[in-house]
């Protein structure tokens, strides 16, 4: 439950950042990172479509310059892009000034008020400087679809076992995640309307 759900040390240190939205209401924001990636994210859309479900994608903008097609295609589709960074990196690995001109160059491509750091991450300064210009979004819930230590099915377990009112979903359309993510992600999404649940995507 560590990795699954932040602590609330974690939600602590950031806290203007949206960790999990109103916890009276019976909805879920479902969020996707580090696209976008030919084949995967365009599946990940036509999936979405079937449902008629909207979501917001963390983009990496490496990956929005080299596929800006794929780019378009979440834009045209309805849903909302966020920034992560241009070369998906940890801001307390880098000096502030490079990571903030990072994240900028991400946001001339992507053009957005939204902003997750990779790994939830960054130092106290670039927090304090960014929350004035993004809305950061983090999650109540990652699926850890990336991880070789999952199947498909534990991933979906996870979902079930730690989703609420109000949970900020995290999957990955990425290479890494591809074959966890296309199992766990439709039949999460079947769950989650059979709970009820309303999908949301932010303002």
């Amino acid at each position: 439950m560590f990795i699954e759900q932040p602590p609330l040390l974690m939600r602590w240190i950031y806290p203007r950042a949206f960790w999990r939205m109103d916890k009276h209401v019976k909805a879920v924001y479902l969020t996707f990172d580090d696209g976008p990636i030919p084949d995967i994210t365009p599946w990940v859309l036509d999936l979405l479509d079937q449902y008629q479900i909207k979501a917001t994608f963390f983009l990496v903008g490496d990956n929005v310059r080299k596929h800006p097609e794929e780019f378009k295609l979440i834009l045209k589709r309805g849903h909302r892009v966020g920034n992560h960074t241009y070369n998906h990196i940890q801001g307390i690995h880098y000096l502030s000034k490079n990571y903030l001109k990072n994240v900028e160059k991400a946001n001339e491509l992507i053009h957005s008020n939204l902003f997750r750091p990779p790994h939830g991450f960054m130092r106290w300064g670039e927090y304090m400087i960014l929350r004035d210009k993004y809305q950061m979004v983090m999650w109540d819930l990652v699926t850890r679809d990336y991880s070789k230590r999952l199947t498909g099915p534990e991933v979906f377990e996870k979902v079930k076992r730690y989703c609420r009112n109000g949970s900020i979903i995290t999957f990955h359309d990425s290479l890494k995640s591809e074959k966890n993510m296309k199992y766990a992600l439709p039949k999460s999404i079947d769950w989650l309307i059979e709970q009820g649940y309303e999908f949301k995507i932010f303002d």
